[in-house]
């Protein structure tokens, strides 16, 4: 099969290169999923896990991308839930081979059913977008309506969809980011918006929550918008400047079958919409990592309208 892999950890996007791997194997628990669209992160090649298992041995060439939609191709041995046609979409582990190849091998858990109605490019775009915003902001966040939520990167694929969640959640949100990100975040629901180039985000007052995803400087000046009580929840750096009376929380998101099906659910009511970026063929998946457009770039790895079980 066709994958996308990377060798040198030195090397960078510049070492990502289309490789012919075997087919994976279904080890118990695990399905085959026949990859149609495929999701990545631009940074996870400094991540840990792109470059060692979970014992910590070397386990290069590795293959990148950790969001995907798909069909189900092969059952390992104990899967259940699941089923040789299916569509399906979710996240790939973070320490094995991902979605950037044409097959990939996921815990059967990791995925939840794709309704027919979603095409794969979507479906691509909510896993880790959809589950970090969710997971910031109610797991970690314990946002309820009526409350203030401060959301860094509203514009962005994970800050885009918060704020839609946020809004229905009846939550007052001011999202910040660059000046180009007003208009986007102001029309998927946010109240109010702090260009963070040029606005102060000291001015913004005190808030019950602020979800980060921007780290660094940023995070470190929100530490003191949190009012007493509230909560400082982040995905981009461990926390070193915390709320003087409130909660500090750094986390990775984790897979979670019961919340994909409901975020699907959403979209298909056009309750929640994933803003795209550009697709790319998976021959052009190192040119995708480059790419700064805004919006989830997605890597198509198979033809959509193709759904048959291949064989090996």
């Amino acid at each position: 099969m066709r994958a996308i892999t990377v060798q040198d950890r030195e090397a960078g996007v510049s070492g990502l290169t289309l490789t012919e791997l075997p087919h994976p194997h279904a080890a118990e628990n695990d399905v085959i999923v026949r990859v149609h669209a495929a999701g990545f992160t631009p940074g996870e090649l400094t991540w840990p896990g792109t470059w060692t298992d979970r014992a910590g041995r070397d386990r290069t060439p590795s293959v990148p991308g950790h969001e995907l939609s798909g069909v189900v191709t092969e059952l390992g041995y104990g899967t259940t839930g699941l089923s040789v046609g299916q569509r399906v979409f979710g996240l790939a582990d973070w320490a094995r081979n991902g979605s950037l190849a044409e097959y990939t091998a996921v815990e059967a858990r990791n995925l939840a059913p794709l309704p027919a109605d979603i095409d794969h490019v979507t479906a691509a775009a909510l896993p880790i977008s959809g589950l970090t915003a969710w997971q910031g902001l109610f797991d970690h966040g314990r946002l309820t309506t009526g409350q203030t939520v401060l959301i860094h990167g509203a514009a962005g694929s994970v800050g885009s969809l918060a704020v839609q969640l946020a809004r229905e959640a009846g939550a007052y949100i001011i999202g910040t980011g660059r000046e180009a990100g007003r208009k986007t975040a102001l029309d998927l629901g946010a109240h109010a918006y702090v260009d963070l180039g040029s606005e102060r985000l000291e001015d913004i007052g005190e808030v019950d929550l602020v979800l980060d995803v921007i780290g660094g400087d940023v995070l470190d000046r929100s530490a003191a918008l949190v009012r007493p009580g509230g909560t400082l929840v982040t995905v981009a750096q461990p926390v070193t400047v915390r709320p003087a009376d409130g909660r500090a929380i750094f986390f990775v998101v984790e897979p979670d079958r019961a919340r994909l099906a409901d975020l699907a659910a959403r979209v298909r009511t056009a309750r929640l919409t994933p803003l795209l970026g550009p697709t790319y063929p998976l021959p052009e998946a190192p040119t995708a990592f480059t790419d700064r457009t805004p919006g989830k770039t997605i890597i198509r790895v198979t033809d959509e309208d193709d759904e048959a079980p291949q064989p090996r």
